[in-house]
């Protein structure tokens, strides 16, 4: 059983993680769920925006503490999905994690629809990743 109450360092803190690489995604699952690291992270990774929205609209709207998605994917974007599940979850963080450079500036002159606080620059080592996710959700 997977306990999310915040400030509590030893739960497991739910992200979704979404990635057309597939190597990508198993990286970075492998390397969240690490006893290694002591990240305490439980990792659902998704190689497509349509499977991801799927699992997430399978669950209670706060089931996931974060959602880390690429930007360019093959039939929904990262900026789409970011849309479906803001409609469901007002509140929910998203994360972006790209190769492309960024600031939330720049992004909000081009889509000033979409309120967007966090971008993630791959290539992104684990020990700066986790700690930048933790941030995130505020744990």
């Amino acid at each position: 059983m997977f306990n999310n109450q915040p400030g509590q360092s030893n739960s497991h803190l739910r992200i979704m993680v979404v990635d057309d690489e597939k190597d990508i995604l198993r990286i970075i699952k492998r390397d969240l769920e690490s006893n290694d690291l002591k990240a305490s992270f439980k990792v659902e990774a998704f190689s497509d925006s349509e499977s991801a929205l799927n699992a997430f609209n399978s669950h209670t709207a706060d089931y996931y503490d974060l959602v880390l998605t690429d930007i360019r994917m093959p039939k929904m974007n990262g900026f789409e999905l970011y849309r479906h599940i803001k409609q469901r979850n007002p509140a929910m963080k998203i994360a972006f994690i790209t190769a492309f450079e960024i600031t939330k500036e720049e992004f909000s002159k081009v889509l000033p629809s979409i309120d967007v606080e966090h971008f993630i620059k791959k290539p992104i080592t684990m020990s700066k990743l986790i700690p930048r996710l933790r941030s995130i959700i505020g744990n």
